[in-house]
């Protein structure tokens, strides 16, 4: 299967991907951009915080989404793989109107939510009409292709990343995120040259991509979004490349999009911030 390959699906809940560290009291766009998205003040919002170490992180992010209105705000710390069959915490998933998943270890959520009821039921729901958001490693973690950790540097290596399976929510992504501030165009480059038959989407810190049923990608927050667009590489030295070597790639397109800004991952079109509105 290819990333064009994927099913089109009219009634699947935006993915929203975040590169980390969005903006959490002054101007919290992207928090607010999503609850809007999930309902307003009519909004359940379910938050997942398994890839964090910290007690707090779910506590913190119920606090966030109350003060932004919404009608209810749950905390489901799935700390282990027997939490994901506790049927009080599904009940919360099935009816909530977004799920929210928050930074840490990425590896955490694909190792506990992997195979679970928990992971099916995220994917039921979001094909159904729910909307799914994380950021950080929970970004990481929305596609079926996730980038489980890699080094810093701006080319791409032959070992410079590491791949695992993600949640699946689409294949037509994959994400990295804190991705100007940690230097990590290389390795989205690497995994890239593994198999080029998705489009990288490079996050930076305060910056979501809003992902539309029609895949259309829109740019919220701060920062920019760098995407890799391999569909017309038309050469690769991965397959010959040993142990630390640089590899090289032709013909890949790149596109730099800030907010505002959208890419369909369809027709592979970026558009500019004053074009999007123009055709609004």
């Amino acid at each position: 299967m290819s990333g064009r390959d994927f099913v089109e699906n009219p009634n699947r809940g935006f993915i929203v991907p975040i590169g980390g560290a969005e903006e959490k009291y002054r101007d919290p766009a992207i928090l607010r951009e999503f609850v809007e998205r999930c309902g307003g003040k009519k909004a359940r919002i379910a938050i997942i915080p398994t890839a964090s170490r910290l007690e707090e992180t779910g506590r913190k992010y119920v606090e966030l989404f109350e003060e932004l209105g919404v009608r209810e705000a749950t905390n489901l710390p799935f700390k282990t793989r027997q939490d994901c069959d506790r049927d009080d915490w599904l009940k919360v998933l099935r009816n909530a109107d977004g799920v929210f998943l928050t930074g840490g270890n990425q590896l955490k959520l694909s190792t506990t939510l992997g195979g679970t009821k928990v992971g099916r039921t995220l994917r039921e729901r979001n094909a159904a009409g729910m909307h799914i958001a994380g950021t950080s490693a929970g970004a990481a973690y929305l596609s079926e292709h996730m980038i489980a950790y890699g080094d810093e540097g701006s080319s791409p290596r032959a070992d410079m990343v590491q791949m695992a399976p993600g949640l699946g929510l689409t294949n037509t992504v994959l994400v990295d995120q804190h991705f100007r501030q940690r230097d990590r165009l290389g390795r989205l480059l690497t995994a890239l040259a593994y198999n080029p038959f998705a489009i990288g989407v490079g996050l930076d810190e305060d910056t979501a991509a809003f992902i539309s049923p029609e895949d259309t990608l829109e740019v919220v927050g701060t920062g920019a979004i760098t995407i890799v667009d391999p569909s017309q590489l038309s050469y690769s030295s991965m397959d010959s490349a040993k142990r630390h070597d640089p590899v090289c790639l032709i013909n890949v397109r790149l596109h730099i999009l800030i907010g505002g800004g959208r890419f369909n991952t369809q027709t592979r079109i970026a558009t500019a911030p004053e074009e999007a509105r123009q055709r609004r």
